[in-house]
C-alpha cells in the first residue's frame, strides 16, 4: 500500500440530493447509538463553515479504494486541505498504527469493524468530538468518539450459474445440497466477517453448533474478503457465507453471474467507524474531515459505492437499504469478548 497526496484538481460541483429516511435504533450503551444522546465537551463542537484551513490531513481507509479516493478529493476541493493516505485492510491498519506509535502520523483512522472501533477507544486512543450533521447520524457511540459515517453487512453471495435461485437460512447451509459448495472469507482478515461470527455465535441460539455444521460440509476460507468473493465468482465455489454485501452488489453491477440475500434469521449491520486520534499531528482538519464525511456530498459518494449511509436521510438506489435487512440482536461488548476466539476457531475447523 502506497501513500497517496491529493491536490485539489476534480469535483466541478458538489452532489445535493434529498432522499428517504433509513436508520436504526440501539438502547445498549455499548452499541452505536444516534448522535442526538451523545455527551460531548463544549470545546469539542463541529468547526465552523467559514474557518479557513490549510496544509494536510493523514487519513487510513480501508476498502473500497475509489470511495476512498473519491472522498479525498472532494474534501481537498471543498476546503483546499491536501489528503495524505494510507488505504489497507482493517488488520493492515491497525498494525500500521501499532508500528507508528513512537511517531504518530495518523489524523483520521477509518475501520471496517465497529469492535476493532470500540477497542481503540477502550485503550484511549481517539478523542471526542461532536461534528456537524451529528443529529442526522445513524451510528455514533454515547461518548462521540466513534463514527459510524458507513456500513456494510454480510449476507449469502451465490453464484447463479450454479444456485439459480437460494434463500437458505443460515442453518440450512450444512444441507447435503450444498455439500463442498460453500466458503467464507478469512475471519482474521476480514473484520466484518469477525464481527459477524461473534453476533452469530452470540446472537443465535446454536449459533457456535451451525458453523461447526459448515465446517463439516466442506466449508473452505479461500483468504480475505476479495478472494473469498472471487472463488464464488469464478464458480470455484458456489456460496459464500458471511460475504461482505458491498463488495457483491458492485460485482453485480459490473455483470458477474452472483447474486446475495439476507438470511431471515438476520445478519450483522457493522458500521464502520471514523475516528480522530488522540495524538493527530493536525487535529483541526481531522475534525473538518469529520465533518465532510457526513455532508450529503460525501454521504452519497458513500451509497454510489454501495455502502449503507451513515446519514438516516439518505438512502439507495443500488442496494437493500437499512430497514430492508434482517438482523440479529448486536451486544458489541459480548462479541468483542469472543470475537478473536470464533474467528481463530473457525480457521481451526476448516483445517482439519
Amino acid at each position: 500500500m502506497k501513500m497517496k497526496k491529493f491536490v485539489s484538481a476534480v469535483m466541478a460541483g458538489c452532489l445535493a440530493i434529498s432522499l428517504a429516511a433509513c436508520g436504526q435504533d440501539s438502547s445498549d450503551a455499548a452499541e452505536p447509538s444516534t448522535a442526538s444522546t451523545a455527551q460531548t465537551p463544549a470545546s469539542s463542537t463541529s468547526t465552523k463553515e467559514n474557518e479557513t484551513l490549510s496544509g494536510k490531513v493523514t487519513v487510513y481507509m480501508p476498502s473500497p479504494a475509489g470511495l476512498a479516493d473519491k472522498l479525498a478529493a472532494a474534501f481537498t476541493e471543498k476546503t483546499g486541505v491536501q489528503v495524505e493516505q494510507f488505504q489497507g485492510t482493517t488488520g493492515e491498519i491497525l498494525a500500521r498504527l501499532e508500528t507508528e506509535q513512537a511517531n504518530p502520523v495518523a489524523d483520521v483512522v477509518l475501520l471496517a469493524s465497529w469492535s476493532d472501533g470500540l477497542s481503540m477507544k477502550e485503550d484511549g486512543k481517539i478523542m471526542s468530538y461532536k461534528p456537524a450533521n451529528a443529529d442526522k447520524a445513524n451510528w455514533i457511540d454515547e461518548d462521540s468518539m466513534l463514527f459510524g459515517t458507513s456500513a456494510s453487512a454480510v449476507g449469502v453471495i451465490y453464484n447463479t450459474t450454479i444456485f439459480p435461485e437460494l434463500s437458505a437460512d443460515w442453518a440450512d447451509l450444512a444441507g447435503a445440497d450444498y455439500k463442498d459448495n460453500i466458503a467464507i472469507p478469512d475471519p482474521e482478515k476480514s473484520g466484518a466477517c469477525k464481527d459477524f461470527l461473534a453476533g452469530f455465535v452470540t446472537g443465535v441460539e446454536g449459533g457456535e453448533g451451525i458453523v461447526q455444521s459448515w465446517a463439516d460440509n466442506g466449508l473452505t476460507v479461500p483468504g480475505a474478503n476479495a478472494a473469498a468473493l472471487d472463488a464464488v465468482t469464478t464458480g470455484e465455489k458456489g456460496i459464500l457465507i458471511a460475504g461482505v454485501d458491498y463488495n457483491a452488489y458492485s460485482s453485480i453491477s459490473k455483470g458477474e453471474p452472483i447474486s446475495i440475500y439476507y438470511p431471515s434469521t438476520g445478519t450483522v449491520v457493522n458500521p464502520r467507524p471514523a475516528m480522530i486520534m488522540n495524538t493527530a499531528p493536525n487535529a483541526e482538519n481531522a475534525k473538518a474531515f469529520i465533518d465532510f464525511l457526513y455532508s450529503e456530498e460525501a454521504q452519497q459518494l458513500v451509497a454510489d459505492a454501495f455502502l449503507l449511509p451513515g446519514r438516516s436521510d439518505i438512502t439507495c438506489e443500488k442496494r437493500t437499504n437499512l430497514a430492508e435487512i434482517p438482523q440479529l440482536s448486536t451486544e458489541w461488548k459480548a462479541m468483542r469478548e469472543v470475537a478473536s476466539d470464533t474467528a481463530a476457531k473457525l480457521n481451526e475447523m476448516c483445517s482439519k
